[in-house]
């Protein structure tokens, strides 16, 4: 098999390790493979690839999409390197609120495995960084949802301060907010 899962802490979230062939010539590595991710418990099916190139510095996040067009994600760093943030939102779980972790960068290849039901987001922490992501629901703008990146209640280790965020993500409401609205 190509690639080595690791299940996490919090239950459904996977890092992917895929296996890489290097000679003089380059390298090569297979980054996705159904069949293996259906072996190893990833049975969604990914309807959309989405690219995103940051500048150092920058955060992303913490986003999600609300029901009915939850996504389930794929993510790699295929240049540079992120911090990158989980958190689980599913009220009813017993991991609700807690977080992971996880760099991920082009040396390393690892591909982070987010379930329906979580918000993430990335901090840059090289000069440019870019990403390839898998979604098992299309994009849509009337779902798009989010939390506020510092927000309070959840307590993220960032180790950052100032990071450079869109007008969009300076606005997010806190997760607390959102539970009082009904979003979740």
């Amino acid at each position: 098999m190509p690639f080595i899962f690791e299940k996490q802490e919090i239950e459904d979230v996977i890092i992917i390790k895929p296996l890489s062939f290097g000679d003089s010539r380059g390298v090569f590595l297979e980054t996705y493979k159904k069949s293996d991710f259906i072996k190893n418990g990833i049975k969604d099916d990914f309807l959309q690839d989405n690219y995103s190139k940051s500048h150092k510095n920058v955060l992303r996040g913490l986003h999600f999409q609300k029901k009915p067009y939850e996504q389930s994600k794929l993510l790699r760093c295929i240049k540079g390197e992120i911090l990158d943030i989980v958190i689980d939102i599913r009220p009813k779980s017993k991991t609700f609120k807690k977080y992971l972790k996880f760099n991920l960068s082009e040396s390393n290849n690892n591909i982070l495995y987010i379930p329906k039901g979580f918000a993430h987001g990335f901090y840059v922490l090289s000069d440019i960084a870019e990403i390839s992501y898998k979604a098992s629901a299309e994009y849509n703008k009337e779902y798009d949802c989010g939390i506020i990146w510092d927000d309070y209640s959840l307590k993220i280790d960032w180790n950052i301060k100032n990071p450079i965020l869109s007008e969009k993500d300076k606005n997010l409401a806190t997760l607390d907010t959102l539970i009082k609205e009904g979003v979740l």
